[in-house]
């Protein structure tokens, strides 16, 4: 059934590939903190090395991945066979945000399609790989990609996006200060 790694195999890699929506999990040290779930769909995921993978994320109206990547650096990757043989893949590391206008961007958006809406990159080093049977995952069939984000962000301009992330994406629901949060802080300075 279940097995451990402690590195993508090429048959994660493969499988990763396939899949056409992920689901990232943070939570922060707080003993009360709230655990966060996020999914995520468009073809954002790069892995670069058997350890190494990054994601282009779009805005939301949240930003409790950043904010957990702040507080712990724990973050957990689950990719899901909707189709085909039943399996449920998790990545295990510690993650970082990557912001706009950085040199590590600047490295890292080439690999990337630039979304409208995209706020940062969340990048990770794995250092566990779990697989395990998912044969309780039922099958779905996939019917493309919703366009709303995109469109709704290809109706702002940059200030008003920058307007909605320093309201929606500054603080997390625990309190904790994401790093677009950090910016708005240290541009008053």
């Amino acid at each position: 059934m279940g097995k451990v790694f402690t590195s993508i195999q090429a048959n994660h890699e493969e499988f990763i590939r396939k899949q056409r929506i992920f689901f990232v999990g943070s939570a922060p040290l707080l003993e009360d903190g709230h655990v966060n779930i996020s999914p995520k769909g468009h073809d954002v995921l790069r892995i670069f090395s058997a350890n190494e993978v990054a994601y282009l994320d779009l805005t939301g109206s949240g930003n409790e991945t950043s904010a957990h990547l702040i507080d712990n650096g724990r973050i957990t990757f689950m990719f899901l066979a909707f189709e085909g043989p039943p399996l449920i893949l998790r990545l295990y590391g510690k993650g970082e945000v990557i912001l706009p206008d950085t040199p590590r961007w600047k490295e890292l958006i080439p690999h990337f399609d630039l979304l409208p809406g995209a706020r940062q990159i969340i990048y990770a080093k794995i250092d566990t790989v779990k697989t395990s049977c998912g044969f309780s995952v039922p099958f779905y069939t996939y019917n493309g990609e919703r366009d709303t984000l995109q469109q709704w962000a290809l109706n702002k301009s940059d200030e008003q996006l920058e307007a909605y992330h320093k309201k929606k994406n500054s603080i997390s629901m625990d309190g904790i200060v994401t790093p677009i949060g950090e910016q708005f802080v240290n541009a008053k300075s």
